[in-house]
């Protein structure tokens, strides 16, 4: 060790360059070693089932002083090294390096027996493990379409944003927002947060509250154009189609790109076997004398005790025209973000009756924790 701290230097640029690949090729192989052994600690204890205060991940975490997700991700490694042997190869002729191998093993699990390590390897190859991450997204969706939507769905449903008021009246904001709510505010902010000519010392962090105070008092004056790039058989959620994409956000499931399909102000631009088929205009879907007859008629949003305004809803086909669904105004319906949202998404289901208008539908899995509730 006093050794390797004693070494001298190099000195020229290809000499360091030459060493820190050296070097880091060296610690991936003793890194995937030590996955290894973290796989093999975990193992253990799961055949043992002992009850120990500590699991082999919080155990990895302490002792060798690594975060959650490191210590997780050297389990997974280890457990998952048997179905992708060609990126462990890959990794000792230096082609890739752990961190993909981290992403390769997530993506391992998340797929399950379907998994096809051939299919990532190449892009493992030649991507960033960042850029490696999002590729592997599509694959996922490519392989589990429902199971991302329901993912998205749920980290939608765990948005939180706080708002306290400081001592001298300033507002302090504290939050989270799901990767696609995310998208939709940096696009709304990302434009306004551009530094402005010469001598504009902001930093960042100050542009983008400039921007934000901006765009929610309307003095933009700047229409927000988000555009989504989307396959025909995404939108139709078919087995084996990717995620759509837009600027700021990880790829986008079916069930959101059919909510945005259903009325939206977006720009798309639809793909077929990697061809442009068409580019739409940011306009909405529902427009013109139908969009003022479909207000004039509905007011609000219909869904049972929503009364937000009809500057605030959507419209919304009952029967999606994707699906075949008509654009007749009987086929049409007002509902704010919130409640389309949960049409789409959330697995909710609206029914139009002649009597008492909308009627909801919970998903299975929300009738079946009320009926869980009752009985306690």
């Amino acid at each position: 060790m006093l050794e390797l701290l004693s070494a001298e230097v190099p000195t020229t640029r290809d000499h360091l360059e030459h060493e820190l690949l050296r070097v880091r090729g060296e610690i991936e192989i003793r890194e995937l070693y030590f996955s290894r052994l973290a796989a093999a600690l975990y193992a253990m204890e799961i055949a043992e089932d002992i009850e120990a205060e500590q699991t082999p991940i919080d155990w990895l975490r302490i002792n060798c002083r690594l975060t959650q997700q490191a210590a997780a991700d050297r389990v997974h490694i280890g457990q998952k090294l048997p179905v992708m042997p060609l990126s462990e190869n890959c990794l000792y002729t230096g082609e890739v390096g752990i961190q993909h191998l981290a992403v390769m093993a997530r993506t391992a699990i998340a797929v399950g027996d379907g998994f096809d390590e051939s299919r990532l390897l190449p892009l493992a190859k030649k991507h960033s493990p960042g850029r490696f991450y999002h590729e592997s997204l599509h694959y996922r969706h490519s392989m589990r379409p429902k199971e991302v939507a329901k993912e998205q769905a749920n980290l939608a449903e765990t948005r939180w944003l706080s708002m306290s008021t400081g001592e001298d009246g300033c507002l302090v904001l504290q939050g989270v927002l799901d990767p696609v709510g995310g998208a939709a505010v940096r696009t709304a902010l990302e434009p306004l947060a551009k530094p402005m000519g010469k001598h504009d010392h902001r930093d960042r962090s100050k542009r983008l509250a400039d921007a934000l105070v901006e765009r929610v008092t309307g003095c933009g004056k700047v229409n927000v154009q988000m555009q989504v790039t989307s396959s025909l058989e995404t939108l139709l959620g078919l087995l084996g189609a990717p995620g759509a994409e837009t600027e700021f956000s990880l790829p986008v499931s079916s069930k959101t790109v059919e909510r945005w399909a259903c009325d939206c102000s977006l720009t798309r631009v639809l793909m077929q076997d990697s061809v442009v088929i068409d580019v739409g205009r940011s306009q909405r879907t529902i427009s013109g004398p139908k969009r003022r007859a479909l207000v004039a008629r509905d007011k609000h949003c219909q869904w049972p005790g929503c009364e937000r305004p009809a500057s605030y809803c959507d419209g919304h086909h009952i029967v999606h025209w994707i699906d075949g669904g008509g654009l007749e105004l009987e086929n049409m319906a007002l509902l704010c973000q919130r409640h389309h949202w949960m049409v789409h998404e959330g697995g909710w289901q609206i029914v139009k009756t002649e009597t008492d208008g909308l009627l909801p539908v919970a998903p299975m899995g929300s009738i079946e924790r009320f009926f869980n509730q009752l009985q306690v």
